[in-house]
């Protein structure tokens, strides 16, 4: 039988075989490997590594490792949302502190008021934004999150989540790059690096921005607050907020496991390659390790990357704020003009105006859509949600429509420039960069678009 003949027939035998049985072989060597050990090697006990196989059958368990995992996420993004707020408050009023004596400054020296308002009102409170919403998150993320790389936990969570990620063509190592990515999407994105594949890696970056990053929380954190908890008592309010925000990373999560099908089976057509992974054993973390890693490699790297982006952005803000045509600023033009389009999707045009203009920062959107509804001539910091409720809901029409799909819109829409300029980086190519962009805004017109028709045909 010559060689050709014999592959022939092995890829024909090959595609008669169960999915399951590479697992079930892999499992039977490793049955017969252990049986064999137990008869040639008598080991003294050890009473380290009998602890670490009772935690093991626990957070690995079919039953209640996934459960595990979501209670942890859910605690780390409870402890990133509340422990945030504070830090964000303290650091704004510092920085813009600043603003006010580097205006009152210029404003001293004779220099004109554009001048004054473009660097002061425009690109420095920019960046002030950016810094103080950006920073608090991703110094108690990433430290939380590096510790349970460094306790040896997150291997588990590759494992348990393998089966979900294989059936959608991808590799287990993303559901480490996807938990990377609620940190920071373009820490996600170079995050890939783990996974050995090509195809696979491409499916990791091309999906990652599908869970929402630091930057998308204070919007989903502001709508969870207004229209959510605002129906339970108020001590439960940051409760019901991180639930919500816990149930929007559920819906990320499943896009991201639907995407990775879709691109698995078109674009970037293959099998899941084989996983194998050595469970390591749990070990104390190393704190200055865990420093170093989460705030010097990723807090401050990310963080860079997205001041670069974040000057222009404050700039293009303030122009848009500040030249009239009529009686209306030009940022209220680009509203209306968009306002059709926003209604297609059960958004309205300022909003679309804010993640337009928010494209190199996300957050910054929630003070671009108070400055435009507002009609100040600057971002402005956000009211309270008392405040909120009758500014959205009283004088601008918002529904529950509006908030629904504003949730799905900020999970879904297009990276923020950091994470493209970070795709076009790690690929090297403006094709792949690019089909970021297409794949991510088109998911999200389309599932807006259906739920604002839907929810229009049914109520």
């Amino acid at each position: 039988m010559e060689a050709n003949e014999i592959l022939s027939r092995t890829e024909a035998l090959r595609g008669t075989l169960s999915s399951g049985f590479r697992d079930e072989m892999v499992k039977g060597l490793y049955t017969q490997a252990e049986q064999i050990a137990r008869r040639a090697v008598k080991a003294a006990g050890d009473k380290k590594y009998d602890l670490d196989q009772k935690i093991d059958r626990l957070v690995t368990s079919p039953i209640f490792g996934l459960p595990i995992m979501l209670l942890i996420l859910a605690a780390i993004i409870w402890l990133t949302v509340q422990g945030a707020n504070y830090a964000s408050e303290w650091i704004a009023t510092g920085l813009f502190w600043v603003e006010e004596q580097g205006a009152a400054l210029f404003n001293m020296l004779g220099l004109p008021w554009w001048v004054t308002g473009f660097v002061w009102n425009g690109v420095y409170r920019g960046l002030a934004w950016v810094i103080s919403v950006m920073l608090p998150p991703m110094a108690i993320f990433f430290p939380a999150f590096t510790i349970l790389e460094d306790l040896g936990y997150l291997p588990r969570v590759a494992f348990n989540m393998d089966w979900l990620y294989r059936k959608a063509g991808a590799h287990g190592k993303q559901s480490l790059t996807m938990a990377m990515g609620f940190g920071c999407n373009a820490a996600g994105v170079v995050s890939t690096r783990i996974i050995d594949s090509p195809r696979e890696r491409l499916i990791a970056i091309l999906t990652n921005n599908f869970v929402p990053c630091n930057g998308r929380f204070p919007t989903l954190i502001m709508l969870g607050t207004v229209f959510v908890a605002a129906a339970f008592p108020p001590a439960l309010t940051s409760l019901v907020a991180a639930g919500t925000v816990v149930g929007v990373v559920l819906i990320g999560i499943f896009f991201t496991l639907l995407m990775s099908w879709l691109l698995s089976r078109t674009v970037l057509k293959g099998e899941a390659s084989a996983f194998t992974l050595e469970l390591p054993p749990y070990r104390r973390p190393n704190i200055s390790r865990i420093l170093y890693t989460s705030l010097i490699d990723r807090t401050i790297f990310v963080l860079w990357r997205a001041l670069q982006t974040a000057a222009p952005a404050g700039a293009i803000i303030w122009i848009l704020a500040n030249i009239n045509i009529g009686d209306a600023s030009l940022a209220n033009h680009i509203a209306n003009f968009l306002d059709p389009f926003g209604y297609l999707l059960g958004l309205d045009g300022v909003i679309l105006l804010a993640y337009i203009i928010a494209i190199p920062a996300n957050e910054i959107v929630v003070p671009t859509m108070m400055m435009v509804y507002l009609g100040a001539g600057m971002m402005i910091n956000t009211p309270e949600y008392s405040q909120l409720h009758t500014l959205l809901v009283g004088e601008h029409g918002w529904t529950m429509l509006t908030a629904v799909n504003l949730m799905l819109f900020s999970l879904l829409h297009n990276p923020c420039a950091t994470t493209i300029m970070t795709i076009y980086k790690e690929t090297r190519s403006k094709k792949w960069a690019t089909l970021s962009v297409v794949i991510t805004l088109g998911t999200a017109f389309i599932v807006t678009f259906i739920v604002a028709t839907v929810w229009r045909w049914v109520f």
